[in-house]
């Protein structure tokens, strides 16, 4: 903080323990001193506009997410009949589908009873601009829509990490998650098929490591044709990535 002229803000500053339920239970701490001031342990804190909880399950994150983009939808359905579809694609993106990718990458691994929550949100936006019925199938909605699903957006986002860190665009902190770092080698390339080196998964699944991005990169990376890891081009790589998930999730 020093170093980077940076001052914390007394009234501002929470402080938050994460674990599993089992790790948590041996800790005792419900607040840490610094300096004069007294900052108190928290279940729940923001940060860059991402709630976190305890168990990093991200509950929490979900459930104000889709408050928020329920809430506009509600409001462009109240005009939906006044716009055309070109419109209300304009702005179930600008005040829905940004919110839901929103550090999306965060969700990677959760349960399906957490994911199937944010997806209910795309479904009824998808409902809204196509001016379809409640109850009417969803899967030629997203087709007709050419939106991703919940998950593959998810893999979207944690694999276009991986190819910005691969090729140098990603900041050094990224690119130093990678496990290949051991190598000595940044561009992370493992082999001439441009592989990662996967990080061991742990025993339990209930630990936090597996969702990690070290663990993530690589399972998600290695499992791509070859002819889309050997992209150079960042817009190339993008259309044929969506164009991979899109036909995983639909065909």
């Amino acid at each position: 903080m020093i170093e980077d002229r940076l001052m914390l803000n007394d009234d501002k500053t929470e402080m938050i323990l994460i674990g599993t339920r089992q790790q948590l239970q041996k800790v005792n701490l419900n607040d840490i001193t610094v300096g004069d001031t007294v900052v108190e342990a928290k279940s729940v804190v923001r940060n860059l506009g991402s709630w976190f909880d305890r168990n990093l399950d991200m509950s929490s994150h979900i459930s104000k997410q889709c408050a928020s983009a329920f809430h506009h939808l509600h409001n462009i359905s109240r005009i939906r009949r006044f716009l055309s579809t070109d419109t209300t694609k304009a702005l179930v993106h600008a005040f829905v589908t940004l919110r839901v990718d929103y550090c999306n990458s965060l969700l990677y691994d959760l349960p399906a009873s957490h994911l199937n929550k944010v997806q209910r949100v795309l479904n009824a936006a998808a409902r809204g601009v196509c001016r379809a019925p409640r109850y009417c199938r969803i899967t030629p909605l997203l087709y007709e829509l050419h939106w991703l699903p919940v998950r593959q957006r998810i893999s979207f986002k944690i694999l276009l990490f991986v190819f910005k860190a691969i090729h140098g665009f990603a900041p050094t902190y990224l690119r130093e998650l990678e496990s290949i770092k051991r190598s000595g080698n940044y561009n992370l390339r493992s082999s001439s098929d441009g592989l990662l080196l996967a990080t061991p998964t742990y025993r339990s699944r209930v630990s936090l490591g597996d969702r990690s991005f070290q663990v993530a990169a690589p399972a998600l990376w290695n499992v791509l044709p070859r002819e889309i890891r050997s992209i150079t081009d960042l817009g190339i790589f993008k259309r044929h990535l969506k164009t991979h998930l899109f036909r995983e999730a639909f065909y």
